[in-house]
């Protein structure tokens, strides 16, 4: 992949209610040392979109700046899709690497694209190649202590590479390479069909278990740095988690025979420990309470099958994608989403 070296690379952004670390977003991606060949937005809601936003993207687009060119699609709430949304921006560049992002992952510094793409130029004669790049998140400073140590936890000090002969030893973690921040080639891309076409959740993980089956890597890049953090309620944790588990059970392709159970517990174990040792024994019960509607959450995703149709739509965080799929006269049985 050396032929890339010298050129930018494209970045695609799903974008809901923007504000301000999505502006601060635009900016730090306007002063990347690799520069972006197009910076493509899909919008979710038009009436959404703030002035703000809109001066902002007019301000980047008159200046010298590492943004060559800017797209920006607005899409009704319904037409939203964790997979097909991104499919639909990825398909508007043409740079042979591309960054799918969040639209709250700022930039910690300059260096952030040439970072996540410097993984594309590292492979070494008779090794897979490297088909996807995610950068490390970096806590905010209103991260509650058990996040921030999820944080070093998911994202260590040092960089590393997975492929298939790891999965005996990573498990499911394997396959994770968080959209949060992530490079793709788009050869590869391409070659193995992109991501799915539509799912509620974890479209990431899905196509990452797709490349890493078909012979690539997973590179994580400590270097690439996005500040990135969450203080979800237990509640809001457990519609999340059940986003997450009922799209592990629309996937057994990629997920049966790999569970993530014991992952969580693993997570759960070495926080109370971390918590402990740094002064903060007292919110053990925090964390164990949350855990507990995440497990819970987790559970009900993977058995929505058996859920009333009503009851999914109540747990489920993306409930749009939920009534799109589940109709009326369903309700109650079981269901193909």
């Amino acid at each position: 992949m050396r032929q890339m070296e010298g050129r930018g690379v494209d970045v695609i952004i799903p974008v809901y209610r923007p504000g301000e670390r999505f502006y601060s977003l635009l900016r730090m991606l306007a002063v990347q040392t690799l520069p972006v060949e197009r910076l493509i937005l899909i919008n979710t809601e038009e009436s959404l979109w703030t002035r703000e936003a809109a001066e902002l993207l007019a301000s980047l687009g008159q200046e010298e700046n590492a943004i060559r060119e800017i797209s920006l699609t607005h899409i009704p709430k319904a037409a939203f899709d964790h997979a097909a949304t991104r499919r639909l921006g990825i398909a508007k560049g043409s740079a042979p690497v591309f960054v799918c992002m969040t639209d709250d992952a700022v930039p910690a510094d300059e260096g952030l694209l040439s970072a996540l793409a410097s993984a594309f130029y590292q492979e070494a004669e008779g090794e897979p190649e490297t088909e996807a790049a995610y950068a490390c998140q970096l806590p905010r400073e209103d991260c509650t202590p058990e996040e921030r140590f999820g944080r070093q936890f998911n994202y260590p000090e040092q960089s590393f590479q997975k492929g298939l002969s790891d999965l005996p030893r990573l498990g499911i973690k394997t396959f994770f390479a968080s959209n949060v921040c992530c490079a793709y080639r788009r050869d590869i891309y391409e070659k193995l069909g992109g991501f799915c076409s539509h799912t509620i959740f974890n479209e990431d993980m899905i196509y990452a278990a797709k490349a890493v089956k078909a012979g690539y890597r997973i590179a994580y890049c400590a270097a690439a740095r996005v500040y990135h953090s969450h203080r979800y309620s237990a509640l809001e944790q457990l519609h999340r988690n059940f986003d997450l588990g009922m799209s592990q059970a629309m996937h057994p392709e990629v997920f049966a025979g790999v569970p993530s159970e014991g992952e969580g517990i693993r997570l759960v174990k070495q926080t109370a420990g971390w918590l402990l040792k740094n002064g903060y024994g007292y919110r053990i019960p925090v964390l164990v309470w949350q855990s507990g509607f995440k497990y819970l959450g987790y559970r009900l995703g993977k058995a929505y099958r058996r859920l009333p149709a009503w009851l999914c739509r109540s747990l489920a965080m993306n409930k749009t994608y939920v009534e799109q799929h589940l109709s009326e006269k369903d309700a109650g049985k079981e269901q193909n989403l």
